[in-house]
This record gives structure tokens, sequence and C-alpha cells, in this order.
């Protein structure tokens, strides 16, 4: 089992965001997919306090996905299904074989500062395909606003980022805003979030 102590940290904040926009539909199962689950110590958090949603987590790294295992071991949940491989980078219709408009909701924590600009596009293409007609798709994570990042430790972080590989570094809220709407996708809400991090919230519109 791995541990991230950022996870650690954020999870109660994001199952309070995550239980505020789904608890209004506990009367159903929803079904949600969440892309680079890491050590998988938010998808058992969420799934623990949201028992009406089931959730599909998935990585690339073999590493992770042992470790989510083992965390759906020791918490013995039964909402939670067993970790699968899935690159965004791929086409969304090798995303865990998963068809078209067939999740409820799809959770995307702390992954698209680490993206390519092409890995981004694929991203909301592929959760604009995955997504049923007024589903969500939620980004978690830093981001710069109209090209401006702040605090400072945004700017370090950002600035660290782009030495390791120079296509990653905090997205512009307006450039993912206009990635999602290529996609039927509305950006509806941004809500602030601890350590200077933010919930983009996009909905699944109808053309």
């Amino acid at each position: 089992m791995l541990l991230s102590p950022v996870a650690e940290r954020n999870k109660d904040a994001l199952l309070q965001v995550l239980a505020g926009l789904l608890g209004g539909h506990s009367e159903r199962q929803l079904f949600g997919l969440e892309l680079g689950s890491g050590s998988g110590q938010h998808v058992v958090h969420f799934a623990q306090e949201l028992p009406f949603v089931t959730w599909q987590p998935s990585e690339i790294s073999n590493s992770a996905q042992e470790s989510i295992y083992a965390y759906i071991s020791a918490t013995k949940v039964k909402n939670v299904l067993q970790p699968v491989y899935l690159n965004v980078e791929e086409a969304w219709g090798k995303w865990a074989g998963l068809p078209r408009r067939s999740c409820d909701v799809i959770l995307c924590i702390n992954v698209l500062h680490f993206c390519t600009f092409n890995t981004t596009k694929g991203l909301f293409k592929g959760a604009g395909e995955l997504l049923k007609i007024h589903g969500l798709l939620i980004t978690y994570g830093p981001y710069a606003i109209n090209g401006i990042i702040s605090p400072e430790s945004n700017v370090q972080l950002d600035g660290s980022l782009r030495e390791r590989n120079p296509e990653w570094g905090l997205p512009d809220i307006d450039v993912l805003r206009q990635l999602a709407y290529k996609n039927a996708l509305r950006l509806e809400r941004m809500i602030e979030m601890p350590e200077s991090n933010k919930c983009l919230l996009f909905r699944k519109i109808e053309l």
C-alpha cells in the first residue's frame, strides 16, 4: 500500500465536494471512472462515504495498480472495481473497454499538470464520449488563470514541472474551458480548494 501525504491531506475536502454534487442522486446507483487513481487512497475513501457510486479506478503504473488493489482488500469496500490499465493518450475506445455514455462522473485528481497538451486534448475527448448527458467531469489541482499563476508556490511548481518536461506545467483554465466546449462539456463551476488548488466542474451537455 503506497501512501501519498498529499492525497491524505486533500481527501476529505474532495469528498465534501463530491458529496455535495452527487448526494442528491443517492436514490440510484451511479458509475464513476477515476483517471490516474495513484495510490488508491482517494477512491476507497470516496467509496466508503458514497456507497451509491460504483467506482472504476485506473492507472498506468503497475505498482500503483497493486497499491489500489491492496487498499480495496484492506478496506473491504464493495463498490470499487479492480483497477485497470488506462492511458488517456490512447483513443477513448480503449479506456477500460467502457462504452459511450456509460459514466455519471469522471474524476481526475492532480493529473492535468503532468499532461502534455495532446494528452489533455485526449482526456477531454474521452470524457466527452464516455459521460452521460448531464454527467460531470471533475478535475482537481493547481491552474493558471488567463496566463497568470499564483501564489508563488504554484509559480515554483510550474517551473519545476517544466524543467522535468517542457510540455508539462499548470494548465490554463480558459484553455481547458475551450477544449471542454469542443467536446460538448461546459465549465459550470470553479471551487476554491485548500493549498491553492481548485476543482473544476464540467457538465456534459446536449448539442
